[in-house]
């Protein structure tokens, strides 16, 4: 790797702004072609749909489901752990990693992004940008099309709203919402007697 790519991984890393010409020689991590055959993969082929997110993320647990059409920009700085499932729409906008945890749920059209750009125009040029990795802890539950933002973790169990803008670091057990999302109440052992058949204590 010449010192140029160390220097620029060194820049991604820090989280400061580099450009797309900067950041170039990553193009062949990208798994584009990939992600259309898994799109157009019909549902009685569960195998190749297997194989190929194997091919596509950088790493994937057990009993995955990832429904498609799903989009990413690379598609090989995505983690995904057992138990995982991902409906519809799912978009990963992966520069930098995004790691997400066992037993994870997100509903249709949310948007995981690494990746935002600086304010001023002047330093948008040659698309410039600044990308931070998200962390997405066991046993969340996200809804339907909320936004996950540049270098978020979401806690153990946490449940975020729909629609929600997720643009801080999110506790465990906790459920969060809104745009921006704020954390509205813990999770408690009061939720486990929700939505019960009736007769149960």
């Amino acid at each position: 790797m010449s010192q140029n790519r160390e220097k620029v991984l060194e820049r991604i890393r820090l989280g400061l702004v580099y450009t797309e010409t900067e950041a170039a020689f990553q193009a062949p991590q990208r798994r584009t072609e990939e992600i259309f055959e898994y799109n157009h993969t019909p549902p009685s082929d569960p195998d190749r749909r297997r194989a190929l997110l194997e091919a596509i993320v950088g790493s994937v647990g057990e009993r995955t489901v990832l429904l498609p059409p799903f989009h990413a920009g690379f598609g090989s700085n995505v983690h995904l752990g057992d138990d995982f499932f991902g409906n519809v729409n799912l978009t990963f906008v992966d520069d930098v990693d995004i790691r997400i945890g066992h037993g994870v749920m997100i509903a249709p059209s949310v948007t995981l992004t690494t990746t935002g750009h600086p304010v001023h125009p002047a330093r948008r040029a040659d698309f410039g940008r600044f990308s931070e990795p998200i962390v997405i802890e066991d046993k969340v539950w996200i809804g339907s099309n909320a936004v996950v933002l540049p270098g978020v973790r979401i806690g153990y169990g946490s449940v975020i709203g729909a629609g929600s803008v997720v643009s801080r670091d999110v506790p465990p057990m906790t459920v969060a919402v809104g745009t921006p999302c704020r954390v509205l109440r813990e999770i408690t052992e009061e939720d486990l007697k929700t939505r019960q058949d009736f007769g149960e204590d």
